[in-house]
């Protein structure tokens, strides 16, 4: 899912020598992929997302489809297709009993670890690279046994074309509009593996930089919900738990997508002031919400009110489609946030978090989908995003002690 991007002037230069350093180091899948004929090259730069993944990417599509032309090997991909919605790639070819899928292995392995390395994670995250088909009504023309084409996902939203690679290494221009009838496998990040990951490493980095802390401990100000219901929204043994709000249907809406882009992962950015004074952010995990124009009913807790000073906090609600820097995230939102110091009063940070987010990510990813401000511990009902791009409902949500 892709939800239409907004432009913001702020650059990063962190990202983009980070961005710069990976491209940079980007060496070829394997040395046997063939070199698509020049007359391709113009078209194909102007489809594929110029970034480190996105090249990575495409290097592999080109050099597993060379690799194809093996019988045993294309059969063993072929089924492995049809077995799974996705398939890593790094253990069909690790698990490869034809010789081009044990080549390709090492290739792959080594594709995966420079797509961390782009993405800002550890080399310990292991395979990231799928494969996938790129629709359903694919599956009958490779069953029956028809040569599928091989594209890289990362493509840029507005992109009208395509470019795919047959076993000759020759390259094909596709629309990304109208879904092909030859079959094409799709060589794909796991977003949802990178997310996890990569929101772990967020919250690392904001508790190093003292912009997520543990939950005070001490009593606090109540809010007017709370000294109604004789309860505090900060944690005391007194009360025993702690009031959120929580999330109990969200819906989004969504422009025409590409075929060859998969599912999108969608994670909130949930900030406020904590009682040291410091903005404080917490990132907020969202993998259910795969489709547009779909209401999900997830009952999760957005925000805990015993982390922040203030009854406002607000939220910026974002989707990965496989080329996020998260290193580079956590340092952009820090290097901004840590300007901010409490005045004595709520103060808006939506503008704050998005202004930190470089240039570059408002082409295909991450992309904003919406914010909400001032959202309180005793909001409820259904909320409108500032952008029009969604809607959530919520309701205060008390989380008692065992």
């Amino acid at each position: 899912m892709h939800l239409t991007p907004v432009r913001r002037a702020a650059i990063t230069l962190a990202l983009c020598a980070a961005s710069a350093t990976a491209f940079q180091g980007l060496l070829p899948v394997a040395a046997s992929a063939a070199t698509p004929p020049a007359d391709h090259l113009a078209t194909h730069r102007t489809a594929v997302r110029h970034s480190a993944v996105g090249g990575i990417e495409d290097t592999t599509a080109r050099t597993l489809a060379v690799s194809l032309a093996d019988p045993t090997w294309r059969a063993q991909v072929r089924s492995a297709a049809l077995a799974a919605p996705q398939v890593d790639l790094g253990a069909l070819t690790g698990h490869a009993t034809a010789p081009a899928g044990r080549a390709l292995n090492s290739a792959v392995t080594g594709a995966d670890r420079r797509i961390a390395a782009a993405k800002g994670l550890s080399a310990g995250t292991g395979s990231l690279l799928r494969l996938r088909l790129g629709a359903t009504t694919m599956r009958d023309a490779l069953a029956d046994g028809a040569d599928a084409l091989v594209a890289a996902a990362a493509v840029d939203d507005s992109a009208t074309t395509v470019t795919a690679y047959d076993s000759r290494g020759h390259a094909h221009t596709l629309s990304t509009r109208r879904t092909p009838d030859r079959p094409v496998y799709v060589v794909d990040i796991d977003v949802t593996k990178a997310m996890s990951a990569g929101l772990a490493l967020v919250d690392r980095q904001f508790v190093k930089d003292g912009l997520s802390t543990p939950a005070a401990t001490t009593p606090a100000a109540t809010t007017p919900a709370a000294r109604a219901s004789g309860v505090s929204r900060t944690a005391t043994p007194a009360t025993g738990g702690y009031w959120t709000t929580k999330v109990d249907s969200v819906w989004l809406n969504d422009d025409e997508e590409p075929w060859i882009l998969g599912d999108a992962e969608i994670f909130s950015i949930v900030s406020g002031f904590g009682f040291d004074g410091k903005v404080r952010v917490d990132t907020v995990d969202m993998p259910y919400l795969d489709n547009d124009h779909t209401t999900y009913y997830p009952n999760q807790i957005l925000v805990n009110w015993s982390n922040y000073k203030y009854d406002l906090a607000d939220v910026v609600m974002m989707e990965d489609d496989g080329d996020t820097n998260y290193s580079a995230l956590a340092k952009a939102l820090a290097d901004a946030l840590l300007t901010i110091t409490d005045q004595g009063a709520y103060i808006p940070l939506v503008d704050a978090v998005l202004a930190a987010i470089p240039t570059s990510w408002w082409t295909n990813d991450p992309d904003y989908v919406d914010s909400w401000y001032t959202l309180a511990q005793n909001s409820t009902g259904r909320l409108n995003g500032a952008r029009g791009n969604g809607w959530m409902t919520v309701s205060p949500y008390w989380v008692s002690q065992f």
